[in-house]
Formats: C-alpha cells, structure tokens, sequence
C-alpha cells in the first residue's frame, strides 16, 4: 500500500481571502492531516445522503480541512480543526455538516448549513457568517486590530446594544450575518450575537471595540 503523502504543517491560503486573511492563515496556522471523506462516499449513498451533499463536504474538506487557527477571541475560541463530517439532515429540513470539533465541551457545535453559510447549532441553528471565509476573515480581523489598537474595550450583555455605530460602516469581507464587524473613522467594532441568539440568552452579548487605530489599523490588507 502506498502511504498516504505528507501535508506540510504550514498552510497556504485558499483563494479568495483578503491579505490580511491570506497572512494570518499562513502565518499563524498550521494544517494537520484529515480524513479523506469521499472514501465513505457509497457508504454513505446507502443511507440515504445526497450526493450533492456529499460532494458539498468534500469540496469543504479540500478548501478547509485540517487548518489549525488561533483560538477565537469568542465562542470559546471557536473550532479546534477546521474538518467535515457526514452530512446530516433531511430533504425538508436541508442538510448541515460539522465545520470541526469544538475546543472545549459546549452547549452547541460549529456547523456549515444547508445555504453554506458557517454559524453554531445551539437551541436553534444560528448562522454567523455567509461562508467559513467569512469567519476566518473575522478572526483574521480581530488579531491584526488586537495588534494594532491602542484600546481594546469588552461590552457584555444588554449594553451591547447601546453601542452607537452611527458613523460606522460595515466591513464586507467578514461577511456577517448574525455577528457583524463594522469601521469607524478610528476604531472598529465587533458585535458578537451568536451565542444570544442561539442560547437565547441575552446576556451573552458582546461587543469588542479596538479604539486608536490608524489607517493600516484600520484596514491593512
């Protein structure tokens, strides 16, 4: 049998990722071997999942899978291993694959949904970004604003939404849905809803606001 080839630990960036993503991925990740998934593809078929589903994950595992990133600064650092897994759900429901496993034990998992956007499977499914890319670029985002903020403010529960974003413009390549980033004249925001939304739980709001930033701050990459 030939043994399986070697990935090297350092990853390179999908494409499409803005620089600052590019650099971060490649820079501060690292990729770990993953299972091949298409090798339970008739497995699979046999009980009854879509093939476009199948290939849906597949194509994920290819993009994403076995990149290790840096622990999230909410969501208890988010995924430990960007990986796939088999697809589960129903023609009416739609089906949703595992984007990897969690860091710690938690109350709901990381998942890909029926649309493709990445978000939390908690008391009810709840879509963070429009895609993985989107959440990659956030955590791209908050370490390189980390960096460069001269403040770095955490609002909590229901003060989060006293936040004035007027002034603030959204930032695109995060692609948020329910959780949002958002640029001001010198600072961005953050604005964490996830775990409220999906926990209904209010008090799990949270807001990051990275103060004193110039124009690379702001936007380098």
């Amino acid at each position: 049998m030939t043994p399986a080839p070697l990935l090297p630990p350092v990853p390179v960036a999908p494409s499409g990722l803005s620089g600052r993503a590019k650099r971060f991925v490649e820079v501060d990740g690292i990729r770990v071997p993953g299972q091949e998934l298409r090798r339970h593809r008739d497995a699979w078929l046999r009980h009854g999942i879509p093939a476009a589903e199948i290939d849906r994950a597949a194509a994920f595992q290819d993009r994403w899978g076995g990149l290790a990133l840096p622990p999230a600064p909410f969501y208890e650092g988010g995924p430990r291993i960007l990986a796939a897994d088999c697809p589960k759900g129903s023609a009416d429901g739609g089906w949703s694959f595992s984007a990897g496993s969690c860091r710690v034990s938690m109350a709901y998992g990381f998942m890909i949904g029926p649309d493709g956007a990445f978000g939390i499977d908690a008391h009810r499914w709840t879509p963070l970004h429009e895609c993985i890319d989107g959440w990659v670029e956030s955590l791209a985002l908050a370490a390189h604003a980390g960096r460069w903020a001269r403040t770095v403010a955490r609002i909590r529960g229901r003060a989060v939404e006293s936040v004035d974003l007027d002034g603030y413009e959204p930032v695109p390549e995060v692609r948020g849905l329910t959780d949002t980033w958002w640029r001001g004249e010198d600072s961005l925001v953050a604005l964490y809803r996830g775990e409220a939304v999906g926990l209904d739980a209010p008090q799990c709001l949270e807001a990051h606001v990275y103060g004193g930033l110039d124009e690379w701050g702001l936007r380098g990459g």
